[in-house]
Formats: structure tokens, C-alpha cells, sequence
């Protein structure tokens, strides 16, 4: 088959491989839909991001190596000793990080706070290829009602699905989100129908700040022309919002917000409110602790998602509760696409892409 696979930083090559084996509790599926993650697309190119030093040991050590590719859409061909969820013909998508099986926390039945089993595309192949064989635990179907491009995207909006969970919304509850990409427009979407009150948005994008008002944000704020903390507040009677997201951080390399949105974040959330941080950014950060604890601010981060939440996140796609076609806008065509999409998604400003570039396989 055809695959492509890393020999450094910056260098991926298209080479003719075998087929993996079929195992236990494994599928052979045949990849229709994949699309690099602004993490995978960073790492690709070297910008220190989340997992860069194992990337980086990999390359130095293992290459070629087969890296990325745990957001796609895939037909089962044949399935495996023990695999009996899916039969041949199902479309499917997976969750990324799986558990190990191992630890005290699998062993208790809580396999769903592990984190120390691999994850699709870093310690295991990823489906950049033509064909791949996936573990059967991390895989659920797609339904009938979305496409393949769609349903490459769920796995990103089953993150968001976790982040949206982790910060409790409550009927009512004022929402800012800043940072309009992929899993900020889907983080907006779902604490809409999560009965959220107020739902302000934040980006330095027009065409973002338009998407997002389509969808359904109440305001959008354009931060490159106005003061979104100062918005914000005038948008709350001074208080702030009850739940900030932050989504808008990272290397402003590639167009992201740095860290500044960070302690924009804390400016924009009422005291004793909460912040969720999305973003990655790839270096160690320095906070004013003592901000936080005088306003009696909550700093919280993702769960990790679930099988249950990807299935959840099927059922919000396939009902047109969560839209995730409007964010797709750059589609290629064929495996010899695959740099291209990496290009674009590691540089989504510059090219006024919102949801990873994608290709049809």
C-alpha cells in the first residue's frame, strides 16, 4: 500500500509498503477521509507543541516512521479474532488515545482516566496510508447521515464534547470562546445546545468571526479591531462571563495567538467563574498565580474523550445539532495531497482555512 512516513522533521515521503497483518481484536479498514490536527501539522514541521519531544526521539530513532492521521473516516474490509462490533462495510471513525490495559486504573475499571495507553498516530500507525489496521476499542460508527468528511472530523468535536463537559455549563451561563477554528467553532456549537445564555465569540479573523455568527454565537468579536476583554465586559454590565474557553493559543508562527489569550481569558471571566484550556502551547507558560487565586478563578483543563463522548458527538453531527460542513473549507483530492494538507493546516490563516485542510483518499 501507499503511505506516507516520516524521515525528519519537514521531510515525508510517499512510500509503497506492506499491508499490516490483521489481529486480534483489530479491523482492516480502507481510509476514505483524513485530515492532519493543527498538532500534527506544527509537529510535522518541528514547532514544539504537545508530544514534540516523543516525536522528535521517534524520528532520531525509528524513522522512516509512519506518524499522524487519528482524525479520518474509514471503511472496514475485514475484521479480526474478537472484533465483533463492526462488519465489513461500516464506515467508522476513532477516538485517539486509548487505554493500556495495564495499569491500576484500567485493572479498576476506570480505563477511561488512563493515559498512559498509546495514542493513534504517534505510538501507533496513524492513516495517512491507504489502508490501516485500527483496534476495534477505539472505534465508533458513522452514521448513514454524514459524510466522509464529516465524520473525519469527529474526533476533533469529540474533544470538544469533553471540554464542554469538563466546564459544567449550567442553564443560563454567559459563554466566551476565544479562538474561532475548528474546535472553538464546535466548543461554541455545543455549549449552545448545552443551554448556555450568552455565547460571545473571539478571533482575529473575518471570515471566523462571520462562520461563527452563522452558527450560532450571539456576538463575534473582531479582535483585531476592537478590545475583546473591554467588549466583553460592556456585554455583561462589567461583570465578565461565567466560562471562558481558550482556544486561541499557540505558536504565532503559524498564525496563532501566542499566549496572549490566555490572561485575556482571565480578564474576560467574572471572579469565581471558570477557564477551560483548549489550546497547546508548547512551552511552559508564565501566569500570574496570585491574579487567579484573588478573583477566585478555576484554571481547568479537558477530561480526556471517551468512546462515549465520540458516540455522542455522532449523534450531535448526524442531527444537525453541531454543523461541522460550514468549517471545511479546503477539500484535496488523492494520497499525493497529503503535504499539501499539512502546508495549509500548519499555516490556516494564510490560506483562510478554518477546520484542517482534508483529503479524499
Amino acid at each position: 500500500m501507499k503511505a506516507w512516513r516520516f524521515y525528519g522533521f519537514g521531510d515525508m515521503r510517499m512510500d509503497d509498503i506492506p499491508v499490516p497483518p490483521l489481529r486480534k481484536g483489530h479491523v482492516l479498514a480502507q481510509i476514505l477521509c483524513v485530515q492532519p490536527s493543527v498538532t500534527e501539522a506544527q509537529l510535522a514541521f518541528g514547532i514544539p507543541t504537545l508530544a514534540f519531544e516523543r516525536i522528535k526521539k521517534r524520528l532520531e530513532t525509528e524513522a522512516p516512521v509512519q506518524l499522524f492521521g487519528h482524525e479520518f473516516c474509514a471503511k472496514i474490509l475485514e475484521t479480526g479474532e474478537g472484533a465483533t462490533r463492526f462488519s465489513a462495510g461500516d464506515r467508522v471513525a476513532a477516538r485517539a488515545k486509548l487505554p493500556c490495559g495495564d495499569c491500576p486504573l484500567c485493572a479498576s475499571g476506570r480505563d477511561y482516566l488512563c493515559r498512559k495507553g498509546p495514542i493513534i498516530g504517534f505510538q501507533l500507525p496513524g492513516c495517512f496510508s491507504e489502508f490501516a489496521v485500527l483496534p476495534e476499542i477505539a472505534l465508533v460508527k458513522v452514521d448513514d447521515r454524514l459524510s466522509d468528511s464529516e465524520a473525519a472530523c469527529l474526533q476533533s468535536l469529540s474533544d470538544s464534547v469533553a471540554a464542554v463537559e469538563t466546564a459544567d455549563i449550567r442553564i443560563g451561563n454567559s459563554v466566551a470562546i476565544f479562538g474561532q477554528g475548528s474546535m472553538g467553532l464546535e466548543c461554541m456549537q455545543i455549549v449552545r445546545t448545552s443551554g448556555a445564555g450568552l455565547i460571545v465569540t473571539v478571533d482575529v479573523r473575518e471570515e471566523a468571526c462571520r462562520l461563527s455568527r452563522e452558527l450560532g454565537a450571539d456576538y463575534a468579536i473582531d479582535a483585531s479591531k476592537e478590545d475583546p476583554v473591554a467588549a466583553i465586559r460592556a456585554l455583561t454590565d462589567g461583570n465578565g462571563v461565567d466560562v471562558v474557553f481558550e482556544c486561541a493559543g499557540g505558536s504565532a508562527k503559524q498564525g496563532l495567538a501566542g499566549t496572549k489569550t490566555v490572561m485575556q481569558a482571565a480578564d474576560a471571566v467574572r471572579s469565581g467563574g471558570k477557564i477551560i484550556g483548549v489550546s497547546w502551547f508548547g512551552q511552559p507558560l508564565e501566569i500570574d498565580i496570585d491574579l487567579l487565586r484573588e478573583r477566585s478563578l478555576r484554571y481547568l483543563f479537558p477530561d480526556i474523550s471517551t468512546l462515549e463522548h465520540l458516540e455522542h458527538t455522532v449523534r450531535l453531527a448526524s442531527t444537525g445539532r453541531v454543523r461541522l460542513k460550514p468549517a471545511i473549507t479546503h477539500i484535496l483530492q488523492g494520497i499525493e495531497s497529503v503535504p499539501q494538507a499539512f502546508e495549509i493546516t500548519a499555516n490556516k490563516g494564510r490560506y483562510k482555512a478554518i477546520n484542517p485542510a482534508q483529503v479524499m483518499m
